[in-house]
């Protein structure tokens, strides 16, 4: 548990939310009342509940998802579902994709995501790996479901140089999204980004471990926060300069596609946890679920996995991810942090060079690309089209809430309270 530090300035949370476009907001709220139901996400005690009622100071809620990697094949289906709603040739839509999180990140009192590419201009080019170049239109709908702020520090986030990350920033200013990790100028490097989420000065700071391929340019070092212990602490130290009451860390670390912290994420998790004051940490990099974990007092989620994603050989496992779901709480000057968790899934089509001739799909294969939340998914047992699930895909999804799960108890969580924020149902 960490200790409270006075209050300052901060952005206002009223100036996280903008108007939302009326259109995408009834489509996005359409989707999401399909998919949910009478959702239990964000209700009662699974959400935290009303913490300063039980004895408990000032209390508010966070959501932290994965890795957004926009893949062409999402882009196509951003295309896909544009059509489908009437839109242009060039018009995409994101919203039928990420549509099935929105009871959950729309719930808490701040939603953080992690945006790993870079964003191009409207109408591309795009690009896939190695040098991302995504759709602005994402921004927009990650806005939508309800995010407020996205880290922007990852290896890829210098793919196109100084204009790229002034693309990005660009593009998430313009959806009303708070962003940290990277700076189109020193100043903007130098000012901490802080948020007034019910009245606690909530700052977040972003590192990355290294680039793909790319080196921050020697007349901009401030470009691209670069993970070492003593700037991580620095950044700490200015905002609470500034004014934070609370500091969560965002950073891009660890080995891709390796379900297990590595020992130098667990080492300098250690030594974050016992010679800084920062209260949450959450990872990304690895593209599929890695633990969670108490260090010294310090909640680590070591890697969320994948929000949204489509690699190209899709394991099994980067389809997978998780949000976590965390209520802070000021007990004694000290802030408490409960930990919970909402395993996620991308339903993924069969590969197209797989099955050239349509006839040949399995009965009741997936034509569309979709997130979802497990859970919630199998009490509904249909999707947002009212088309009941197969017993394939509940099956699936049921592995996925359940490999997920023992990830994030595999380092001991359960015994200092991790639980997911709703349950499987039987």
């Amino acid at each position: 548990m960490k200790r409270s530090l006075p209050l300052s300035r901060a952005v206002p949370r009223t100036a996280l939310r903008t108007t939302r476009t009326a259109l995408r907001a009834v489509a996005i709220l359409a989707l999401a009342s399909a998919v949910a139901g009478c959702s239990a996400f964000g209700s009662g005690d699974d959400a935290g509940g009303d913490e300063a009622a039980k004895g408990g100071g000032p209390s508010f809620t966070v959501a932290a998802a994965g890795d957004v990697l926009i893949h062409p094949p999402l882009i196509d289906q951003a295309a896909k579902d544009a059509k489908a709603a009437g839109g242009g040739d060039k018009a995409l839509d994101f919203g039928p994709l990420m549509a099935g999180v929105q009871p959950v990140i729309s719930k808490a009192d701040l939603a953080i995501c992690h945006m790993e590419p870079v964003i191009a201009k409207k109408g591309g080019p795009y690009e896939g790996f190695p040098n991302f170049q995504i759709p602005p239109d994402i921004t927009g709908t990650l806005k939508d479901i309800g995010y407020d702020t996205c880290s922007t520090a990852s290896n890829h986030s210098i793919d196109h140089g100084p204009a790229g990350v002034k693309r990005t920033l660009d593009a998430l200013d313009a959806a009303g999204l708070k962003h940290t990790g990277s700076a189109r100028t020193q100043a903007e490097a130098e000012t901490p980004l802080i948020v007034d989420v019910k009245g606690v000065k909530v700052a977040q700071i972003s590192f990355a471990f290294g680039f793909v391929k790319h080196e921050v340019p020697a007349d901009k070092p401030w470009l691209v926060n670069k993970t070492s212990f003593k700037a991580i602490a620095a950044a700490e130290r200015a905002a609470r300069k500034a004014g934070a009451d609370v500091v969560i860390l965002s950073i891009h670390w660890g080995r891709e596609h390796q379900p297990e912290p590595s020992t130098a994420q667990m080492r300098l998790a250690k030594r974050i946890a016992e010679k800084t004051g920062i209260n949450l940490v959450i990872g990304h990099h690895a593209h599929v679920v890695q633990p969670m974990e108490k260090v010294g007092g310090t909640w680590f989620a070591y890697g969320l996995g994948n929000q949204v994603a489509r690699h190209e050989v899709p394991s099994g496992t980067s389809e997978e991810g998780v949000i976590g779901w965390f209520t802070f709480t000021e007990r004694g000057g000290e802030w408490d942090v409960k930990a919970q968790y909402v395993p996620t899934f991308v339903d993924t089509p069969p590969d197209p060079e797989d099955h050239e001739d349509p006839d040949t799909l399995p009965a009741g294969a997936v034509t569309d690309y979709r997130l979802l939340a497990p859970a919630q998914a199998v009490k509904d047992g249909k999707g947002a089209d009212g088309k009941k699930y197969t017993q394939e895909q509940l099956a699936r999804y049921r592995l996925a809430f359940e490999r997920t799960q023992g990830t994030m108890l595999n380092r001991g969580a359960e015994k200092d309270g991790l639980t997911p924020l709703q349950a499987l149902p039987e």
